[in-house]
């Protein structure tokens, strides 16, 4: 993975998430499960180091836009 600089940062409620899973089927759903919650860059694939176990990926989160819960989402009309 590529080093987190302070540009990725530069902002409070910024959030950069490194996650490493058994597969690809696994960090795709922690990706999804954090796109549901919050206004995120979902990385577009999956990469694999070389001699090591496992995937990883790299997403960006805005935890400053919160995205409508389900309940939320119907009471606006957005369904």
């Amino acid at each position: 993975m590529d080093p987190i600089r302070e540009l990725h940062l530069s902002e409070p409620g910024l959030l950069v998430v490194d996650v490493a899973g058994a597969d690809e089927a696994t960090v795709m759903a922690f990706q999804n499960a954090v796109t549901r919650t919050w206004a995120t860059a979902p990385a577009e694939h999956v990469t694999r180091e070389p001699g090591q176990p496992g995937v990883r990926i790299r997403l960006y989160a805005d935890l400053r836009q919160a995205l409508p819960g389900p309940v939320e989402a119907a009471e606006s009309g957005m369904q």
